[in-house]
């Protein structure tokens, strides 16, 4: 066991599906003096960013930076479009979904949680916990509600805690073809920049994201990414909201700066972010971590362990979820993994604790950190005496070998 006092050499693997970890390009840009928030230098950075950010969200819309983290950001969805008392669908994809919906409660409003019901046979987990959206029982509930109480659909686009990325298109085609005004609320805090995401062409009204997952920056900025449709519904909302009020923020971003003191340092590293993903391209950016993704998946199968999320079509492009085998505690695990090898591995969250890990593969990451990632988690599975069908490490290695880097990729590097 590592002592408090000691620190290990080499560098801490930190393979948590976030916060992600920071590269040192975007630590120099941090670590540059702090600028005055009201003068010209940083009117020139504000726009930047905020030009630079829509483009990541894809979105021709404004997109409102608060220094706060994801949940500040749902929060600020929320509040912003709703009214005390109003009904909201959502829908249980895991920890995270569920998380949003006790936010939901507390901020007075009346969340609708649907869920695909059953037990996983296999695993005897939810259904709902290792499946994505079902888009379809969202049409029907709506069709349902003629008198349109419902105001809002919430949905997940990456869930982190099960590693399952919903199909956000499907979401909105249904809430069309049910006829039906609500709003479409989506996080993707985990899946911006590391997974394909459309805020204009999903037709999504809002959507909530982080800084500290594939942007690579530290935890401390999160977004809201707004339709005009969702702009128009925050005149009328009536929600209690000072800080996270768009329109005040809105308004002074067109001039690049801010109603309050921003956390201008994290800003000058999201402006080296945006540099860096926009400089690579971000289609680049997702077939790298789509890559990296199914190496990780071939290691799991080689392991014979299940992959937390059970349908191969919503494969979360950053993080793999593991089960372990029954009577394996996952946490006992991955405290052996961190003790003996460095090595940082997701915890299982919610109704899922102790039952698997999580493996993130995201941001700042390449095929030589995966692998050392995987070899530190076969060796610790064979040090807690479970017994695999083969070696994960071996089969990532044949996975990479037989799919080298694009030459897109080769030349973004």
């Amino acid at each position: 066991m590592i002592a408090l006092d000691q620190h290990p050499s080499g560098r801490h693997f930190l393979q948590i599906p976030g916060p992600s970890p920071v590269p040192d390009r975007i630590l120099r840009a941090m670590s540059l003096p702090t600028i005055d928030h009201r003068g010209p230098e940083f009117g020139v950075l504000g726009l930047k960013v905020l030009s630079g950010i829509q483009q990541v969200f894809r979105t021709r819309h404004p997109v409102v930076i608060y220094p706060a983290s994801g949940t500040g950001a749902w929060e600020a969805a929320l509040a912003n479009v709703l009214s005390p008392g109003d009904a909201v669908l959502m829908y249980e994809t895991g920890h995270f979904a569920s998380l949003w919906q006790k936010m939901a409660l507390r901020l007075g409003l009346k969340p609708e949680f649907l869920a695909l019901p059953g037990t996983d046979a296999l695993t005897g987990l939810p259904n709902s916990w290792r499946h994505g959206v079902q888009a379809d029982l969202i049409e029907k509930r709506l069709r349902e509600d003629a008198g349109h109480a419902i105001k809002a659909v919430c949905v997940v686009h990456n869930e982190t805690s099960t590693g399952v990325t919903s199909d956000i298109a499907a979401v909105r085609r249904a809430i069309d073809a049910a006829k039906h005004p609500a709003l479409l609320l989506v996080d993707t805090i985990s899946g911006l920049a590391s997974a394909d995401y459309r805020h204009d062409e999903w037709g999504v009204d809002v959507t909530v994201s982080g800084s500290q997952k594939g942007l690579m920056l530290p935890p401390g900025i999160s977004f809201n990414a707004v339709s005009p449709k969702a702009i128009e519904a925050s005149r009328k909302a009536q929600l209690p909201k000072a800080f996270w009020a768009w329109d005040e923020i809105i308004e002074i971003n067109k001039t690049g700066y801010w109603p309050y003191t921003p956390n201008t340092n994290l800003l000058y590293g999201l402006s080296e972010a945006l540099d860096m993903l926009l400089e690579q391209g971000l289609e680049t950016v997702f077939a790298r971590h789509q890559r990296w993704g199914e190496a990780v998946r071939s290691a799991v199968r080689a392991w014979g362990l299940p992959i937390q999320c059970a349908d191969a079509s919503v494969y979360s492009p950053v993080l793999t979820g593991v089960i372990t085998p029954e009577g394996v505690d996952a946490d006992v695990l991955r405290k052996l993994i961190h003790q003996r090898f460095d090595l940082s591995l997701g915890t299982g969250l919610g109704r899922v604790k102790g039952r698997m890990f999580r493996i993130g593969h995201l941001g700042d990451c390449n095929d030589l950190t995966l692998m050392a990632a995987l070899s530190g988690v076969e060796m610790g599975l064979k040090l807690s005496g479970i017994v695999t069908a083969g070696s994960g490490v071996q089969a990532a290695m044949d996975y990479f070998s037989s799919h080298p880097q694009s030459p897109a990729l080769k030349a973004a590097a």
